[in-house]
């Protein structure tokens, strides 16, 4: 399913071990409501947002995400990174009422690579179409049981969970892609079908938490 992930990716993501050793919390399951909707969290314009205060008419996206991850940001030569393909995905989505929130929930790493000044400065660099928050203590990464960067939440305009797992199934090139993941969850969403699947594995690093 997923192609021949680099390895550099791969140990960055074991300093899990010993960056991150706070566990995540039981993933939502499909058909579970959206928890802490009135949790806000700071958007790298100074603005508090919540995941009410945000959703789209249809539904609301949420990715976690973070500034270094060769999964989001790619690796030369070797993966271009999901990051590459979130302005599309939002922009579709929007289009069909669906809204979407980026979330940095990297505590361990806010004082560097994941501070509010380098998510101002990544954003920006990407220009990214959604608001990129700061998820302060992993709070929201822990409720949702999040784990990875990339770790992509669908949910639809009852803040039900549709659909969770990963963008696609290939990293390395958006022109390699076989199964658009994701866009065909928020297609079948707003068509009233079933999403199939409703879960697929997340691939990334892990999400740098604190005790």
């Amino acid at each position: 399913m997923f192609r021949t992930l680099f390895l550099a990716a791969c140990v960055g993501c074991l300093m899990f071990t010993f960056i991150n050793p706070v566990a995540a919390q039981e993933e939502l399951a499909i058909g579970d409501k959206a928890p802490l909707l009135e949790y806000k969290m700071t958007n790298i314009d100074g603005q508090s947002w919540s995941l009410l205060d945000l959703s789209g008419k249809a539904g609301i996206l949420v990715i976690f995400t973070c500034n270094t991850c060769p999964f989001v940001v790619g690796r030369e030569g070797k993966s271009e990174g999901w990051e590459n393909r979130y302005n599309d995905v939002i922009a579709s989505a929007r289009k069909l009422g669906v809204a979407t929130v980026l979330v940095n929930s990297n505590e361990a790493k806010r004082k560097g690579d994941d501070s509010l000044e380098e998510m101002k400065k990544h954003a920006l660099a990407e220009g990214y179409l959604a608001p990129y928050l700061v998820d302060t203590g992993h709070k929201l990464a822990d409720g949702f049981g999040a784990r990875t960067t990339p770790h992509v939440y669908l949910f639809d305009g009852e803040f039900r969970l549709v659909y969770r797992g990963a963008i696609d199934d290939n990293v390395n090139a958006a022109d390699e892609v076989t199964e658009h993941y994701l866009q065909d969850a928020i297609d079948r969403m707003v068509n009233g079908k079933k999403v199939k699947p409703a879960v697929t594995k997340a691939v990334g690093c892990s999400i740098k938490r604190v005790r």
